[in-house]
């Protein structure tokens, strides 16, 4: 069973307009791939070259941010939410 992935209007152009990509992945790098799969544009404007998300792009699953739990590996159940979310800037 896949997760769902939540697209911020941002990058929804990459998605062909679409706000929720179904996924396969075992944990959140592997579902991003799967993603970036659908999507190829989609990657480097998730991920640095170097493979490591961009520094103003949040990823949660089910509202936990992964910086605080098992980063890319962390592991996905089937219909999990994973939520890309841009960082806002301002002033």
């Amino acid at each position: 069973m896949p997760v769902e992935i939540q697209i911020p209007a941002p990058l929804r152009s990459h998605t062909d307009g679409q706000d929720t990509v179904l996924a396969e992945g075992s944990d959140v790098q592997s579902a991003l791939r799967d993603l970036g799969a659908k999507f190829p544009a989609i990657t480097d404007r998730i991920f640095e070259p170097t493979g490591q998300v961009r520094r103003f792009v949040n990823i949660y699953v089910n509202d936990e941010d992964i910086r605080f739990l098992d980063q890319l590996t962390t592991a996905l159940r089937p219909g999990d939410r994973v939520s890309i979310i841009p960082a806002v800037a301002g002033g």
